[in-house]
């Protein structure tokens, strides 16, 4: 019985003083203790709107290799970010490649990052498998209301090797690039509400795009110095998301970068596809196919068809 007792009181012993080193050293360097308890997960910096580390980070564009590859690559960045300058004679508005890929794709909004190892791939717009340089053209024809770079062009070259390079750490064989996917917009389109639209665009947008949409400027979202019909942002998902998820870039009118609901960014959406802005002669073979989402912002020849054969 007193061995018990003995045995109880040295283990009580051991506790306290156990318990009085420990509080020593967390108390002497708080932090280091820490440190591991407070660093923050994925889940906790998505929560709070921390920038998560990119998968596959782009290489600097410090270190472009020197000579002739690395001229082409630097050549290539300049076409991405000051397209309609650089490029004039192939855009036909006041766009670039970085009015919705920041710094051109290489970080931000919509990063290009890997594009290069995603391609060739198929593409049901076309219909068809399509090359990086397909892809690259289809926006100068689309996005830039323009005509399309010669494939075998020293503008292509550059605008390629750029892609190549930021896309180097990505691995062969990747298909998709979920870091930079867009998720499209899942309001109804049905009932949308373009004057609600209009009002939420002069709150939440006005301030960069002003009240002409931004007209002569290389934030230009209708008019003729915008995107065509053809392009992916006439599609109201497309918007929609882009705009729920990246805009407006500061705070403004009580709304702030994400605070949109799904509601307000397809109606802001809405109003701003609503307006006018260049045609595409050649969207009529857009799907030929006959699969053309629900928000295509018009007909197609393969689309009526099925609707013929539908209603026999």
């Amino acid at each position: 019985m007193k061995k018990l007792f003995l045995s109880s009181v040295l283990g009580i012993i051991s506790l306290l003083v156990l318990g009085f080193t420990l509080t020593y050293f967390i108390v002497k360097d708080p932090d280091k203790h820490m440190a591991a308890d407070s660093q923050p997960t994925n889940a906790n910096q998505e929560q709070t709107g921390e920038t998560v580390k990119h998968p596959y980070a782009p290489p600097s564009l410090d270190d472009v290799p020197v000579g002739e590859e690395g001229e082409l690559i630097k050549l290539g960045h300049k076409y991405a970010t000051e397209t309609s300058t650089a490029l004039d004679g192939y855009v036909g508005n006041t766009l670039s490649c970085a009015s919705c890929h920041a710094n051109g794709g290489y970080e931000g909004s919509l990063d290009l990052v890997g594009i290069s190892k995603t391609y060739p791939q198929y593409n049901p717009r076309a219909g068809k498998e399509v090359t990086i340089e397909d892809r690259i053209n289809g926006c100068f024809k689309r996005s830039m209301n323009g005509k399309p770079l010669p494939k075998d062009s020293q503008e292509m070259k550059a605008m390629v090797a750029f892609y190549d390079y930021i896309s180097q750490n990505v691995p062969d064989g990747t298909t998709e690039r979920p870091w930079a996917k867009l998720k499209r917009s899942e309001a109804d389109i049905e009932n949308v509400d373009i004057e609600e639209g209009r009002e939420l665009y002069n709150k939440a947008c006005i301030t960069c795009h002003g009240e002409n949409g931004g007209q002569g400027t290389p934030l230009a979202l209708w008019g003729d110095d915008s995107y065509n019909i053809g392009a992916g942002m006439a599609r109201l998902r497309t918007a929609a998301g882009f705009i729920k998820e990246y805009m407006p870039k500061a705070e403004v009118g009580g709304y702030s970068q994400g605070s949109l609901t799904d509601e307000e960014a397809m109606n802001i959406a809405a109003y701003i596809n609503a307006q006018m802005r260049p045609d595409f002669p050649d969207k009529i073979y857009d799907w030929p196919n006959g699969d053309a989402p629900d928000d295509a912002a018009y007909e197609t020849i393969a689309g009526k068809k099925k609707d013929n054969t539908a209603k026999k």
